[in-house]
């Protein structure tokens, strides 16, 4: 029997397994510290007791009101280091669902991959494998600098598989890589005196990677192909929109404020209909930070850092210290720079990716897109931090046809600039359910079901040649792109339980919200439980279902999923069974197979087993019918899930951080195995039988 070593089972926050090492790189420990939100917004309760006066005025006036949707409503595992499946899970299994035809995968705590019985299983590519000519193979203990740059970055996160037109079996993969942890990839690494070849690999290993992929027997292997590309934490990025050139954005090496070097803390994103790439930054504020004793920034600038969790202190990687465009006080507007959605041309490696200022900055998880039937593109994305808050941007541009020319044809270059005009809006959130029925315990209410409506808040509308208009009271154009969090808290934003990912799902057009975890719902002086966030110290976080008018305002929402272990009390997967169904926790990243299910991968996970994809089916009987179909290895998190009719890729991200270990002495040697190194890693799963989940 594997055991799951017990520094994995302390929850260092009390919201999930994620290790204090992770936290440290990955969001400079945001759990551990005050929630940056502290705007005075009506929590949700008061919202729901002002939406039950003015519907009782209402009802007295006898006056039509939007309806709200009715809506419908630890393991014993093998002690093997390269098994391939799992032992199935001893759970009843209902009437399948199409596309969830599977082996159900037992909760567990192996170092490896553990997929359904009758699935194989291939490692695509790993941090260090060469993507372009001329990188070299992989050596962790001779790791250079100018080698990264030719090689597949760190911590991979969201992945895209775009089909090459004319090229049967052949894709372009689009991974981003959302940051470092240097003790797991320099051995004898010394936190306190990184060096500057560290600091340049560093670089060279965040951003994206383009590689062209082939379908074999074996899974996916990567081509050197002619698409290939890295882009780096120094790569020549172009700013758009109304923040661009703007003073906010202007620095000694950018006077004009329009070209940024690099992108990182690249997390989520999202494949757009015309063949680009969206990627979000989300945890930015961690890579800046200020030498010891450093002055301190004027109450303008530490009230503007501070919403953003950005501290002028030294940082965990001490950036600062090699380049200063990273020292606060010495570049103190290089960190308005970042905080956007990048979208790249994968297409023309060539081309120079964008950031796009119209659409806010912010934490963002990342970024998707919904095409109305009317051509009206429609992106959403989430602010990755406690008690923020849900977005959309409408394009005011309709999509054209690109055909299958991405690269050269002139429809691309009108839907690259879709994303520069329009309209940027926040969530806010209401229901008709009496606030005496939450109560934060997760008890359901009378209604049988979490639900409500809803109004997206107009922020800021963008015109062509990066001109704009404010739309909230107080601030310019240029304010609103740039510190879009202080124009949430103006225009009265409902808080979330950290939204991540956004998709909507391609059969009914409905959108799916991740919202992870929470433990500082209800906590003193901190936004109480409300309706679409229902528990206090919410460890294992929510699905919310989004009915949207895309193109307009209003929408209606359910709570689909409150996560969890199904024995207890306080969690609800659509009305379905819960002795039926597999725990899960934690909901991060969301995909859609061809038969209308999503799946769901897991950071974090709350229930002392390893994090995991599943399967959840969305209509008819089975609603809320949930299924584990694989878990990864010892400390890694479940990333970008693609799901095919015949193939499934995941992400495995950070593979055996701890906080007790390192690369000098790991927890995981996933996925070389014997003495090998643990390395962030693209995973296929498919089986020679037939389709997945049929």
């Amino acid at each position: 029997m594997t055991l799951v070593p017990s520094n994995l089972l302390v929850n260092h926050s009390g919201a999930s397994s994620r290790q204090r090492v992770t936290c440290r790189y990955k969001c400079a420990d945001a759990c551990s510290h005050p929630a940056p939100n502290t705007s005075a917004n009506e929590y949700f309760g008061d919202v729901v007791r002002q939406a039950m006066s003015r519907r009782a005025a209402l009802r007295a006036g006898a006056v039509t009101v939007l309806a709200v949707s009715a809506g419908s409503a630890l393991a014993a595992c093998s002690s093997s280091q390269s098994p391939t499946t799992a032992t199935t899970s001893t759970l009843a299994e209902p009437v399948t669902t199409p596309g969830m035809n599977f082996a159900t995968v037992a909760p567990n705590s192996e170092d490896v991959v553990v997929i359904p019985e009758g699935y194989r299983q291939s490692v695509v590519i790993s941090w260090g494998d060469p993507v372009l000519p001329g990188a070299p193979a992989f050596n962790v203990a001779k790791q250079t600098a100018a080698a990264q740059r030719g090689q597949f970055g760190f911590n991979n996160d969201f992945a895209g598989l775009l089909p090459i037109e004319g090229a049967a079996g052949h894709f372009l993969l689009v991974v981003n890589h959302e940051y470092t942890t240097e003790q797991f990839m320099h051995p004898g690494y010394d936190a306190k005196e990184p060096t500057r070849e560290q600091f340049d690999i560093a670089i060279a290993a965040h951003g994206l990677t383009v590689v062209e992929v082939a379908r074999t027997p074996d899974g996916l292997k990567p081509v050197m192909g002619r698409y290939n590309r890295r882009i780096t934490a120094d790569t020549p990025i172009t700013l758009t929109g109304p923040g661009a050139g703007t003073d906010f954005v202007k620095t000694a090496a950018d006077a004009d404020g329009r070209t940024v070097a690099g992108t990182f803390a690249n997390c989520a994103g999202g494949v757009t209909p015309w063949g680009t790439v969206l990627s979000g930054e989300e945890n930015f504020n961690g890579y800046f930070g200020a030498v010891e004793g450093a002055p301190a920034p004027s109450p303008v600038i530490a009230d503007q850092l501070k919403r953003y969790g950005i501290k002028p202190q030294v940082s965990e990687r001490k950036w600062e210290t090699f380049d200063p465009r990273f020292d606060l006080t010495k570049t103190p507007l290089e960190v308005n720079r970042f905080g956007y959605v990048v979208e790249l041309n994968p297409w023309d490696p060539t081309s120079t990716p964008i950031k796009h200022t119209a659409m806010g900055r912010l934490k963002h998880e990342g970024a998707t897109i919904y095409v109305t039937d009317a051509g009206t593109v429609v992106s959403y994305t989430g602010d990755d931090e406690r008690f923020d808050y849900m977005y959309k941007f409408v394009s005011s541009k309709k999509i054209q046809d690109p055909g299958r020319d991405f690269g050269n044809s002139a429809a691309m270059a009108h839907n690259l600039t879709l994303l520069d005009e329009g309209t940027l809006y926040v969530a806010k959130l209401t229901s008709d359910i009496p606030a005496g029925e939450i109560d934060g315990s997760g008890k359901l209410p009378a209604a049988g079901a979490f639900t409500g409506s809803g109004t997206w808040l107009p922020l800021l509308r963008s015109g062509p040649d990066g001109t704009g208009e404010s739309l909230v009271a107080g601030m310019t154009a240029q304010e609103v792109a740039v510190f879009t969090r202080f124009a949430a808290d103006k225009a009265g934003a409902t808080k979330m339980d950290r939204p991540e990912d956004f998709e909507a799902n391609p059969k009914t057009g409905k959108i799916y919200v991740a919202l992870t975890n929470n433990d500082e719902r209800g906590a003193p002086g901190e936004a109480n439980p409300d309706a679409a966030n229902p528990r206090t110290d919410n460890k294992s976080g929510q699905i919310l279902e989004i009915t949207d008018d895309h193109g307009g305002t209003a929408f209606t929402w359910e709570l689909l999923l409150v996560c969890g272990d199904p024995a207890a009390a306080d969690t609800y997967f659509g009305g379905f069974d819960k002795t039926k169904v597999s725990p899960i926790s934690c909901p991060d990243n969301l995909a859609f197979d061809t038969h209308g299910n999503m799946w769901i991968a897991t950071d974090g996970n709350a229930l002392d087993s390893n994090d995991g994809l599943f399967a959840v089916a969305l209509d008819g009987p089975n609603r809320g019918d949930t299924k584990q179909f694989l878990t990864v290895p010892l400390g890694a998190e479940t990333c970008g899930p693609v799901v095919t009719d015949d193939l499934v890729t995941v992400c495995v991200q950070h593979p055996g951080e701890s906080d007790d270990n390192s690369l000098d002495d790991p927890l995981s040697r996933w996925p070389e195995g014997d003495d090998g190194t643990a390395r962030p890693s693209v995973v296929a799963v498919w089986r020679d039988s037939g389709q997945i989940g049929v």
